[in-house]
């Protein structure tokens, strides 16, 4: 299927840990939904899509066919799966199974594609779930990353000839019901209490507010949550909220940032939450730490979820989950937030121009 005039690059799907469920997520997804990956081809293996293909429609497998360059998706033969060889290809791997070759694998399979979208190549990256253990194992320079978004900034900070911290990024995990960004990512409960600073909550809602602004057409409704019990309770459970996120908050609404707070964490999300297309009472929620904004949204389903990556000079979308080792070789995987993924990418590409 070829695309249409607004579609003229091609958008890359990563295909994550080749021993996880992304390679079997992405098949489900090509053969779900054709039309949501018209144009799309995924940076990775041959040989590991072909043996995911079969794995997930053995009695009816789609070719999974090798293209030499990206713009070769735009047009590629009907009902076939088109994979670019990132990689040196790669031995048959256990599903399931820490391996520092497949952390090897994922991590260049991500930089081939940051770099693609940073040139303006492609429209836009979706990243199947990497898995951090075998990320770490496959030594440097990925040792030295978290994760995807960490990753990604560095590249972008090369790109961009400017030191890292130069280049601030912000996750967004996002559904129909709800959207969080958080104010520090991958680091321990200590470091993330310690990451609660002025400078570092003000960063957060100027990037929430510029990429929302984007996505919305208007200027975003932004919750801001405490970081205390009830919001520290006037300074009873801990004063962070009086002497750090007040004044932020005030010095964010003189930008013309329509923040609000701090609001006790236990209620901020069911306030914003928007069931059934009802409106809820904030566009976003600022979370100051990992799990206090990714718990309220993965409870809600991980079919749904959507990872953005905030402050890039690119998109970036991911699944909400990982790469589910206790399940990855059975087929039973499911590709509802890979799929949701793209969509997300595709309508923040064509906002981005």
């Amino acid at each position: 299927m070829t695309l249409s005039a607004p579609d003229l690059r091609p958008l890359a799907i990563t295909m994550g840990d080749p021993c996880g469920i992304g390679p079997e997520i992405i098949v489900k997804a090509w053969t779900q939904d054709p039309q949501a990956l018209a144009g799309a081809f995924v940076v990775g293996d041959v040989g590991v899509m072909r043996r995911a293909m079969a794995l997930v429609h053995h009695a009816q497998p789609w070719p999974v066919v090798e293209i030499e360059s990206a713009p070769q998706a735009l047009s590629p033969p009907p009902h076939c799966l088109p994979v670019l060889q990132a990689v040196t290809p790669l031995p048959e791997l256990a599903w399931g199974q820490l391996n520092a070759l497949a952390g090897q694998a994922a991590g260049d399979c991500v930089v081939w594609a940051a770099r693609a979208a940073l040139r303006k190549e492609i429209a836009a990256m979706v990243t199947a779930p990497l898995h951090k253990e075998a990320l770490s194992l496959a030594g440097m320079p990925y040792n030295r990353f978290p994760g995807h978004t960490e990753v990604l900034q560095a590249e972008a900070a090369d790109f961009l000839h400017q030191p890292l911290d130069q280049v601030p990024v912000r996750m967004m995990l996002a559904n129909e019901e709800l959207r969080t960004v958080l104010v520090s990512i991958h680091v321990s409960l200590r470091q993330a209490i310690e990451a609660v600073t002025e400078p570092q909550i003000l960063e957060t809602l100027r990037i929430t507010h510029t990429a929302l602004l984007a996505l919305l057409g208007r200027p975003p409704r932004i919750a801001v949550a405490g970081l205390n019990p009830h919001a520290g309770e006037g300074g009873l459970f801990g004063d962070e909220e009086i002497h750090i996120i007040t004044p932020v908050i005030e010095a964010a609404r003189n930008l013309g940032i329509d923040a609000i707070g701090p609001i006790a964490p236990d209620t901020v999300f069911m306030r914003a939450r928007c069931p059934k297309g009802q409106a809820g009472e904030f566009d976003v929620v600022i979370a100051m730490y990992h799990d206090q904004g990714l718990i309220p949204v993965k409870y809600m389903g991980l079919d749904q979820g959507v990872n953005v990556t905030l402050g890039l000079p690119l998109v970036r979308t991911s699944p909400d989950h990982g790469t589910a080792f206790d399940i990855a070789g059975q087929g039973v995987a499911d590709a509802g937030s890979l799929l949701q993924a793209i969509r997300m990418a595709r309508t923040l590409s064509s906002r981005a121009g």
